[in-house]
């Protein structure tokens, strides 16, 4: 099937519920505007924008599907894992409290580093820009922009925030195989976020091993050859093809809502994948669709 043959989706995207600009009601009112099927609404760390996305989405007729985006370590690398089709988001979001607590504590240390650089920017203005969501770099960044001391996001992560930067703080460590297997216990596919020139046959293996269940392969990192190697993968390995364009509200720049073009074949996969899961276990096949 073509991507003529087929309507799109977006099955990586952000709201205010983490670093995101857009409220998820209005994330799912874009992808409407823009005539997506269906987006994956997929914060950090965080499930608090669920509820509001998908109430929106069944107003407007736009199916959205319970997602989140978890940071792990693999090694020493920082690796992202996004979770699709969550079900049992309560559960889920109990093991996330401490992840968020980490954020919180993450930026505190941020914050002081920044004030012994003389950059006196506070920790209250960076829980403003967060407006109650899961806190991270983008949040300090903004403050900093706000404040005056730095000229715009880029800078801020240029000057004080990047890895190896003054004010780098590394996060606290949940292991990929942890965070996989948070996303299974909450009845959802575990999906490697954006690997770009990493993804290749070994580490994919070893992380199948894991329990890996798919691979984002359409990410607005990616180039062609990056694509074309990463689906290869996918079907040798017989996982699930995901994409998105890791949207946080922005109206230009590299990344925007629906970009990737992502084929409503792709998500039908994963329904297919999530359907048969659900009928091993006994489960119901409809409560599986999310």
């Amino acid at each position: 099937m073509t991507d003529s043959d087929s309507s799109f989706v977006d099955l990586h995207t952000h709201s205010t519920a983490s670093d995101g600009a857009r409220t998820p009601r209005d994330v799912v009112r874009a992808a409407h505007a823009l005539g997506l099927a269906a987006l994956a609404l997929t914060d950090h760390d965080t499930v608090d924008g669920l509820a509001e996305a998908r109430a929106e989405g069944q107003e407007l007729g736009v199916r959205v599907v319970a997602g989140i985006e978890l940071s792990a370590v693999e090694g020493d690398i920082e690796t992202h894992v996004l979770g699709l089709h969550l079900q049992d988001t309560g559960r889920l979001d109990a093991q996330l409290h401490g992840l968020r607590a980490m954020r919180l504590t993450r930026a505190e240390r941020i914050v002081s580093r920044l004030n012994e650089l003389g950059v006196r920017v506070t920790l209250e203005d960076v829980l403003l820009q967060s407006g109650g969501g899961a806190v991270g770099r983008p949040h300090i960044a903004r403050a900093l922009v706000n404040d005056g001391w730095a000229t715009d996001m880029r800078d801020a992560f240029e000057r004080y925030l990047g890895n190896g930067k003054a004010a780098f703080v590394a996060k606290d460590r949940l292991s990929i195989g942890d965070a996989i297997a948070m996303i299974h216990a909450a009845g959802g596919l575990a999906i490697l976020a954006h690997p770009g020139q990493s993804g290749n046959r070994k580490r994919i293996e070893t992380l199948v091993g894991l329990g890996l269940d798919g691979v984002e392969v359409r990410h607005p990192s990616h180039n062609s050859e990056d694509v074309a190697r990463l689906l290869a993968l996918v079907e040798h390995f017989r996982l699930t093809p995901s994409g998105g364009s890791d949207w946080h509200g922005v109206t230009e720049g590299g990344r925007t809502l629906g970009m990737m073009r992502v084929p409503m074949a792709w998500l039908d996969r994963q329904d297919r994948v999530v359907a048969e899961r659900a009928s091993r276990a006994g489960g119901d096949h409809e409560a599986y669709v999310a």
